[in-house]
């Protein structure tokens, strides 16, 4: 059962206490959170840190519903349950159009919008993104949040909460989620496909993008973790087991056991349309229905069973290789990554939120309030 409103999880104490400071001492301009580095203390990088942001001037807070709809969070949390157990996939659906909106823009629904009567194209509609679902569960808890409290809480939040929801059902590490963030009254379609690290992204590019958004490496790696639960159709990984850069073969990064498991969920033809081919798993499933989060997805890569080539490029370069192997390390590893990737994410949450009277509070996630006019 997920944690009720107000109820911090204890994944990282370092993190709530220092974050829990935040709420009571706004004046303070930032507050530091740091992991001992994984027995290696010869490198700079090896201190791992980043600055929570001053909340108090963002507008962000901890139970900042409390008074104005103070069952939202418990609303969020057993919707998203109740969707969970009827379609476990719908888990990795919200985490990872959480960090479609979040990582254009910062974290403000923009990704929800639909584009209206055919014009001005949506998000939605950018190569990164048309493969996002999701978008129907956010709305249906966002229906059940405005049948409490009507025009009281963003789409923005309903997404975070949901997101971090999802993956405590999936296993993975609690965080706290701040509130207070507003809906962008517009899209961003021009921004997505520049800003965005594709399939096949080098190791450079995508940490190019994730630095452009302030992550450093190792927070990178740790957020592609997020890659050990979820789908990714054949389409994005095709090239890679039939043509790859045009040498009439596979990638020779994968393991060639790899490359037949890949085949075969592809449907085994170099030019089938996957629309009617079972999804290529990312990462492995745990007994029964239960998707299983965790830093096995590292361990695949150290074999060369990285999916997509973005995923298999953390191995080809020492500052992401060294995280790969200390995540995937055993349970010290384990451990690590769950601490690294609870940071990182508290991190991305806070992106260049709306707040105050900036934006505003759709009643449907996928319209803007003058789209009704």
């Amino acid at each position: 059962m997920l944690a009720p409103r107000g109820v911090v999880f204890l994944l990282a104490a370092s993190v709530v206490l220092c974050a829990a400071g935040l709420r009571s001492d706004a004046s303070r301009p930032a507050a530091a959170f740091s992991l001992d580095d994984y027995e290696d203390e010869d490198e700079d990088s090896s201190s791992f840190s980043f600055t929570f942001p001053d909340t108090g001037a963002r507008g962000l807070a901890f139970g900042f519903y409390d008074e104005t709809c103070p069952d939202a969070e418990e609303i969020v949390s057993s919707t998203v349950r109740r969707l969970f157990h009827a379609d476990p996939n719908v888990a990795a659906a919200l985490v990872r159009l959480f960090f479609h909106d979040c990582f254009i823009h910062g974290c403000d629904a923009s990704v929800l919008l639909d584009r209206l009567d055919g014009r001005n194209k949506s998000e939605r509609d950018a190569a990164p993104n048309q493969s996002l679902r999701g978008f129907g569960a956010i709305e249906q808890v966002k229906a059940r949040v405005e049948a409490a409290c009507p025009g009281t809480v963003s789409c923005a939040d309903v997404l975070a909460l949901a997101a971090r929801d999802s993956l405590v059902l999936v296993g993975g590490p609690g965080f706290p989620v701040l509130t207070g963030r507003r809906d962008s009254a517009r899209g961003f379609y021009d921004e997505v496909e520049p800003h965005f690290p594709g399939p096949n992204a080098t190791y450079a590019a995508t940490l190019d993008a994730f630095a452009r958004r302030g992550f450093t490496a190792r927070e990178a790696v740790a957020l592609l973790g997020a890659h050990s639960i979820g789908k990714v159709r054949c389409r994005f990984f095709r090239d890679r087991i039939y043509d790859f850069a045009g040498t009439g073969g596979p990638d020779d990064s994968i393991d060639p056991d790899m490359v037949g498991e890949m085949r075969a969920a592809c449907g085994g033809g170099e030019y089938d349309d996957d629309d009617g081919a079972a999804p290529m798993e990312m990462g492995y499933y745990r007994q029964g229905r239960e998707v299983g989060f965790g830093a096995h997805y590292y361990a695949e890569l150290l074999g060369g069973r990285g999916i997509l080539r973005s995923d298999q490029q953390l191995t080809a370069a020492g500052s992401t290789l060294r995280w790969v192997r200390v995540y995937a390390s055993g349970e010290r590893g384990q451990e690590v990554f769950r601490e690294d990737f609870a940071h990182a994410m508290v991190k991305l949450s806070a992106l260049s939120p709306l707040t105050g009277s900036a934006g505003q509070i759709r009643i449907t996630c996928a319209r803007a309030i003058q789209d009704y006019e």
